[in-house]
């Protein structure tokens, strides 16, 4: 059987990197869900204010997309970007398209089920690393950003 090494900063001898990473994780969320309202607005038009109709649906589309596309991008949707943070598989590695796909299909899948977007808060607010649900399945963490 083989280990996994993880070689992600740790969190007794670097906690610089996830120092204050649950309230950034909650201001990156509000302007994420602003920017995701915002993109709504040309998709109702698009669809000559038929989206109106099932705009809950709308919603997780547009959203499912914006999360996949700037975290494949860079690592960090834009509200992350904002609040110089940024995820990093188990690995330390930026996420690919196939990460930011299941990492975004995890955090629908919470907020999908108010007891699991509960236990993930909980441990984003008690672990370590401060991960979540997602984080901890995939071995992914969120951290504050280096510097350049």
């Amino acid at each position: 059987m083989t280990q996994t090494r993880y070689i992600l900063p740790d969190p007794a001898m670097q906690p610089e990197f996830y120092a204050g990473i649950p309230t950034k994780r909650l201001l990156a969320w509000v302007v994420d869900t602003a920017i995701t309202l915002a993109l709504m607005v040309p998709a109702v038009v698009l669809t000559a204010f038929t989206g109106l109709f099932f705009l809950p649906f709308l919603y997780l589309v547009v959203g499912f997309v914006y999360r996949v596309a700037t975290l494949s991008g860079g690592s960090a949707t834009w509200g992350m970007r904002m609040m110089a943070m940024e995820l990093r598989d188990q690995q330390g590695a930026r996420f690919d398209f196939g990460q930011a796909f299941l990492h975004t299909l995890g955090y629908s899948l919470s907020w999908a089920f108010a007891p699991a977007q509960l236990v993930s808060m909980v441990l984003m607010l008690t672990t370590d690393r401060a991960q979540g649900l997602t984080d901890i399945f995939m071995g992914s963490v969120a951290i504050n950003r280096r510097a350049l």
